[in-house]
């Protein structure tokens, strides 16, 4: 979200950012609404001292006995109220049109985020790990999906029968196996890594999710909870509208979301609060279920778990100052790159590009690991500085250690990691030539001594 006193003195740096993102340039068409806004204003303020003043020159009139001056100047005055209540009404408009306006529009990138169009244009950092291929095997390694169905622990069968596609169903080995890498997770970040752990609502409001920069660009993105006040309230929004028109309205009025990432509920701790500088680096931490409705991947990943609608995963968010929020994305990329390493998984780090990059983004950094049964690297954790774009759409600030007035804090949020993601790469990393399954070293504490998952009986 963009303060337009930014953009009125900024707007040549404000469009570059835009267009390096692949969007058009905007300054002018906001500083035209902000114009209207502001004349708008005047006009009010104008009519507003005029009625004042000619309320006083009344109360003369009619102290000198002239009525008919005062009926002439309460003539006058009525006129104004009706000019005020359009300037007010005007006012209103162009402050919700501006509003709805910066509300659509993306972070700017960081200056040192690498300039593209698209992934191809992403700049690798580094790559740690050697990739397994058949080579290295001895065999020709499966797929994920290919090695849990050989197993009898990985079932999308069932999970279609029940919920329909992008589900999966573990069982056995592989379910406790998903467990393990979640706590493992968990243990790592708040015990080495100084994260809170934090346990989650999954169902969320609206604010949340605007806070978040989920709203209002990737509303079709997200599973919405239907309840009984929203269907009894549908009859009246339905009047004179399509009913699709009137599912939203009547939604919107009190509907809740399923978070798609812990990133949303745990970045809201902090809205509508003033913090002490001292407080800060806020670090939190925590492994939940999400949920996405993919409204973008038709055809994309169909087999397997790499993208489904529900899934699990670690999240890390920071709150920090302005001046520490750089080191912070570096910090938490570290992290996150240390669950790959106790592990014992092959990946590489790249920078997004400015047409890469998430809407809240000013610069992201993805860790990508290495699946050998995909012969590729994929994406399994995203960690990114937001600057203050999610703080102003929360109200999120901070009273600095010295100084009066307060400021804006900055937002990071990252995998740490995503955990299905995860058990994808450990299945095609660890898999074995027999079917089996070896037990990464790092997370015998959490299997009860089983070292090795084989085929169910």
């Amino acid at each position: 979200m963009y303060d337009i006193r930014w953009i009125r003195e900024n707007a040549s740096a404000f469009d570059a950012g835009l267009e390096s993102r692949g969007a058009a340039p905007l300054s002018s068409v906001l500083l035209a609404i902000d114009d209207r806004r502001r004349a708008a204003i005047q006009r009010a303020q104008s009519s507003q001292e005029r009625r004042n003043a000619l309320s006083k020159e009344i109360g003369q009139a009619m102290g000198a006995k002239d009525l008919a001056r005062a009926d002439a100047l309460k003539s006058d005055v009525a006129a104004l109220k009706d000019a005020l209540a359009a300037a007010e009404a005007e006012e209103k408009a162009t402050v919700a049109e501006l509003d709805a306006a910066l509300a659509a529009i993306p972070n700017t990138p960081a200056p040192d985020a690498p300039l593209g169009r698209d992934e191809h244009d992403n700049v690798e950092r580094h790559k740690v790990g050697a990739p397994r291929t058949a080579a290295t095997l001895g065999f020709t390694p499966k797929q994920h999906f290919e090695v849990g169905e050989g197993l009898g622990l990985m079932d999308f069968e069932a999970a279609a029968r029940m919920s329909g596609a992008r589900f999966v169903v573990n069982k056995g080995g592989l379910a406790r196996l998903e467990r393990a890498l979640g706590q493992f997770m968990l243990d790592l970040h708040t015990g080495e890594h100084g994260y809170t752990e934090v346990n989650p609502p999954l169902l969320v409001r609206d604010h949340a999710f605007f806070g978040t920069n989920q709203l209002p660009k990737f509303e079709d993105d997200q599973f919405w909870a239907v309840t009984s006040d929203m269907v009894e309230g549908l009859d009246a929004a339905a009047a004179g509208g399509s009913v699709k028109d009137a599912l939203r309205a009547a939604f919107r009025s009190s509907r809740y979301g399923l978070i798609p990432t812990a990133e949303v509920p745990l970045t809201n701790l902090v809205r509508e609060q003033i913090l002490d500088e001292r407080e800060l680096p806020l670090r939190y931490t925590a492994c939940t279920p999400c949920f996405r409705a993919e409204a973008g991947a038709a055809g994309r990943d169909t087999r397997g778990m790499i993208r489904q609608h529900q899934f699990t995963k670690v999240e890390l968010v920071s709150i920090t100052t302005p001046e520490t929020s750089r080191d912070e994305h570096e910090r938490m990329t570290a992290c996150a790159e240390e669950v790959l390493k106790r592990l014992d998984l092959a990946y590489r780090v790249v920078t997004l590009c400015t047409g890469d990059m998430g809407f809240g983004a000013q610069k992201t950094y993805d860790i990508e690991v290495w699946l050998p049964g995909q012969d590729a690297y994929r994406e399994i954790s995203s960690c990114s500085v937001c600057g203050e774009f999610q703080a102003r759409r929360m109200n999120a600030r901070f009273r600095p250690a010295e100084g009066k007035n307060t400021r804006f804090v900055h937002t990071l949020n990252g995998s740490g990691v995503a955990v299905g993601r995860a058990l994808v790469a450990v299945l095609e990393t660890y898999q074995n030539a027999d079917g089996s399954v070896t037990v990464p070293s790092a997370l015998a504490p959490y299997m009860g001594g089983v070292t090795r998952i084989e085929k169910a009986a």
